[in-house]
């Protein structure tokens, strides 16, 4: 019996070896499998923020557009999940073309030419870098769902945010973020943003507000009170997003290194100091300290260090996610004022927080880092120098996401419709536009 089992273990053992050998002398680049395991679980960390940001926007609408709500969010994985795959990540980190003002490359287009492709400098494999980018793609228009909420047509969503990804989303990206993108290339070591405060945070924010102001305030806005309808749920939102946020961070290292622990540390750092320092603005302004002040803080300390948790130490995570939560208060308290309706804070806390990091960032930027920047350029570089380079990408992302949405906004509500009417919009998305009740009662408060 035992001889049996013996030559059993044996035969299996020679029926695997060819795998084996064949996974080991394949041909390709070597692969760090650590890193890959970190760059796989980032994906996933942040796909993950995706429900999380349907839940944390679908708690503060009112019940009759819950389901609305939280469908822009799971939309976009299926729309700019497709596009991307198709041709947006050729337009975002393919070659130049067009004198630098998009990417391509035919070895990207449908994701043709990555099967056997290995990152020379990271060594993972190509397939997860593109599907990692691909995550960032997909959240980004979603987070302007926060400023149309409750008030456009699901066909007219669907639109936007396909014109958006290719006309703003692919052309920034590639010049911040691809290794020939003139932005990436500019100053000493080129416009910082680690994980997307312009790319991301400030597009969608000014993009947020110009749809804001284009499309009106919802119907009864200010004068009616519109509650959210589970801030339960909005808090669980921003428990995931909190969590996702590592992966969105830390992965855009693109290594397991010490370079991913700093981000790491000063993404939570930051976060915790908003949070914090939300609760206190809370408790003396208002005498009582509420969950949604709570979670408005957690992200305006994320946001703020999107684009700097590369470059900054822990002192200086403390003072911007500080910095931007009285910020973004008051940018929350200026909307009133105001009169337009970001109806979920899109661009008072992603565009003012992640603008304020953009910014403050060059003046808590590491030793080491500014060292090797003015090594880099001849011997001189300082905080104001990057600052103005920051600056200057700033103002072409706000030139470009405000210029370009407002285009789009336009020619989608003259074609197929935007806004809905006011019977629509006083029924609620839930009911016309995809006939289900989230709760399963009719509640039309």
């Amino acid at each position: 019996m035992k001889m049996t089992r013996l030559i059993i273990a044996g035969l299996l053992a020679l029926a695997c070896m060819p795998g084996l050998v064949q996974a080991q002398h394949d041909g390709s680049s070597p692969i760090d499998t650590g890193t890959t395991a970190w760059m796989l679980t980032s994906t996933a960390l942040v796909l993950m923020m995706v429900p999380g940001l349907a839940m944390f926007y679908g708690g503060l609408v009112r019940t009759k557009n819950v389901l609305g709500t939280m469908m822009h969010s799971f939309v976009a994985i299926a729309i700019i999940g497709v596009l991307w795959t198709v041709y947006g990540y050729s337009a975002t980190f393919g070659s130049n073309v067009f004198g630098g003002l998009i990417g391509w490359d035919w070895d990207m287009f449908m994701l043709q030419g990555l099967d056997d492709a290995v990152d020379k400098t990271s060594h993972v494999p190509e397939y997860v870098i593109a599907m990692f980018q691909g995550k960032f793609a997909i959240i980004t228009p979603a987070l302007i769902a926060g400023a149309l909420a409750e008030r456009v047509y699901f066909r007219g969503y669907c639109a936007f945010i396909a014109l958006w990804f290719t006309l703003i989303y692919c052309p920034l990206c590639h010049w911040i973020w691809a290794p020939d993108g003139w932005l990436f290339n500019s100053g000493a070591k080129g416009v910082i943003d680690l994980a997307g405060g312009l790319v991301i945070h400030v597009s969608a924010g000014i993009s947020a507000l110009v749809v804001a102001l284009y499309l009106g305030a919802r119907r009864g806005y200010p004068q009616t009170a519109m509650h959210p309808n589970n801030l339960v749920m909005t808090m669980m939102g921003a428990g995931f997003l909190w969590v996702g946020w590592f992966g969105f961070n830390s992965g855009s290292t693109l290594a397991s290194n010490l370079d991913t622990a700093r981000a790491l540390t000063m993404t939570q750092i930051s976060a915790a100091s908003g949070a914090l320092t939300w609760l206190f603005i809370e408790a003396v302004y208002f005498k009582k300290a509420t969950s949604l002040g709570f979670v408005s803080g957690i992200l305006a300390g994320l946001v703020v260090i999107t684009p700097a948790a590369g470059v900054v130490c822990p002192s200086g995570a403390l003072i911007l996610g500080a910095c931007s939560s009285v910020i973004c208060f008051l940018a929350l308290r200026a909307k009133g004022k105001f009169g337009y309706d970001d109806s979920l804070d899109c661009f008072g806390i992603h565009g003012v927080g992640s603008g304020l990091g953009v910014l403050l960032l060059s003046f808590f930027i590491r030793d080491s880092w500014m060292a090797d920047a003015a090594t880099k350029n001849g011997g001189v570089w300082s905080g104001m120098d990057q600052f103005m380079l920051q600056l200057k990408a700033m103002g072409i992302t706000i030139l470009l996401a405000g210029v370009g949405t407002l285009i789009i906004c336009i020619v989608i509500q003259k074609t197929i419709g935007f806004r809905m009417n006011e019977q629509d919009e006083k029924a609620g998305m839930d009911h016309v536009l995809h006939g289900e009740h989230g709760y399963g009662i009719l509640n039309l408060n």
